[in-house]
């Protein structure tokens, strides 16, 4: 019978592939690849099937078996020597923003990738099996709400809800499943993992502004999502006096200034950002009859962003009484704050101690799929940064370096909580 390995300074010493993970995610991003050097790889799209394939081609070269559930998760495993061990799992996705990254969600992939190629070149056995996974719909740009994949697979989204879902041309998610031919039916459960580690680049500037290599992410900012609707009169712009007016621009003006008041209130972890609007009818010289706004909220206190939420609204509901408007708020997402399990987060420290790597901790202000996982399963993420801070945009970057070092963090914190049972 086989018995537990201690680490030695030979494992201690192991390192993942730098070139071959970076070849890995230069590959990926050929797929959708754009014009400025960003890839649109959107979800359940025609290449977000070609990514999804050679993700699946990838693992299988190195012996994986796939699991596909029903909406769409690929799971790719590498068993262990106990078969009655619970999983060690990594991942994050492959789809992207129209104008998106080479890195964001293809990080966190890839390097679960890497590390189950490195296992096998060294010959190492895990005593827990180790599984990568890459989520459906993270981005919720095409399909609505965000995190979709792992929000179904946690319980937290209603899978028929989220079936139905459609695009703007009226494309529900199940049909898009069906026509890339990604609708599995493979039971998988949370209650399979051990735990779960998400790699990710950080999408915002602390680690490069503090010159660390790894964030240690203890959890993330909760969210609360809304979609506005001001309606008022449009009119002439010349002859309608200012003080006989409603003007639904004002008003989403004036909804914009108290958001972003209320969030300045609740410092350090209070956000508040209008990101799309559009205003009827358009035209110059028109008074707008009516706004669609979307407002984003987010905090890392629970308390605190119910505290947002009601202000908000309040704020809402006093505007549009000065201003002879009419509206209608309408709630599209409420995350709570995530607080990753302590143990996941002291191995994701240790390992990057154990490498000699600067570290700091963070918290997340983007959402992730690790937060919905979070729920059901032991998890932690691992930061590393992107130039100025930019994401969700054709020029995200991040220097090889610093991708090399979070899949090293990643490994060694894949092997402490897998163990090593033996290595040829």
């Amino acid at each position: 019978m086989n018995t537990y390995v201690t680490p030695t300074n030979e494992i201690t010493d192991l390192r993942t592939d730098s070139d071959r993970l970076w070849g890995s995610l230069m590959e990926m991003a050929k797929l959708g690849a754009t014009p400025k050097g960003g890839v649109n790889r959107q979800a359940l799209t025609d290449l977000d099937r070609h990514g999804r394939d050679l993700f699946i081609q990838w693992c299988r070269a190195e012996g994986c078996t796939i699991r596909i559930d029903n909406i769409g998760n690929i799971f790719a495993r590498r068993e262990g020597s106990d078969p009655t061990a619970k999983t060690v799992m990594a991942g994050s996705h492959l789809d992207s923003q129209p104008t998106g990254g080479k890195y964001d969600g293809c990080f966190g992939v890839l390097s679960g990738l890497e590390v189950i190629r490195t296992l096998n070149q060294h010959k190492i056995t895990t005593q827990a099996p180790i599984e990568v996974v890459a989520w459906t719909n993270e981005e919720g740009c095409r399909f609505p709400p965000c995190m979709m994949g792992s929000g179904v697979f946690s319980g937290v989204l209603e899978f028929d809800a989220m079936m139905a879902r459609s695009d703007a041309e009226g494309v529900t998610v199940s049909d898009a499943l069906d026509a890339i031919h990604y609708r599995g039916n493979d039971e998988v459960s949370p209650s399979e993992i051990k735990t779960y580690f998400e790699p990710h680049i950080e999408q915002g500037p602390i680690l490069e502004d503090t010159d660390t290599t790894i964030g240690v992410v203890i959890g993330g900012l909760g969210q609360k999502w809304f979609d506005l609707t001001l309606t008022g009169l449009e009119a002439h712009a010349g002859p309608t006096p200012m003080h006989l007016r409603r003007d639904a621009m004002m008003g989403a003006a004036e909804v914009t200034q108290a958001l972003n008041r209320i969030a300045n209130a609740h410092q350090p972890h209070g956000r508040g950002t209008v990101g799309c609007m559009t205003l009827h009818p358009g035209s110059r010289n028109v008074i707008p009859g009516q706004v669609k706004m979307t407002l984003d909220m987010r905090h890392w206190e629970p308390e605190a962003l119910i505290a947002m939420g009601q202000s908000v609204a309040t704020a809402v509901e006093e505007i549009c009484q000065r201003h002879g408007l009419e509206y209608e708020l309408t709630p599209t997402a409420d995350f709570a704050p995530e607080h990753f399990n302590k143990m996941c987060v002291d191995t994701v420290r240790q390992a990057a101690e154990q490498l000699q790597l600067s570290h700091m901790d963070i918290i997340s202000g983007a959402g992730h799929d690790a937060m919905f996982i979070g729920r059901v399963a032991p998890a932690a993420m691992i930061f590393i940064p992107c130039k100025d801070g930019i994401s969700h945009n054709e020029i995200e970057s991040a220097k090889p370096e610093h991708v090399h070092a979070g899949c090293n963090v990643l490994l060694h914190a894949m092997l402490d909580a897998a163990g090593i049972e033996s290595r040829e």
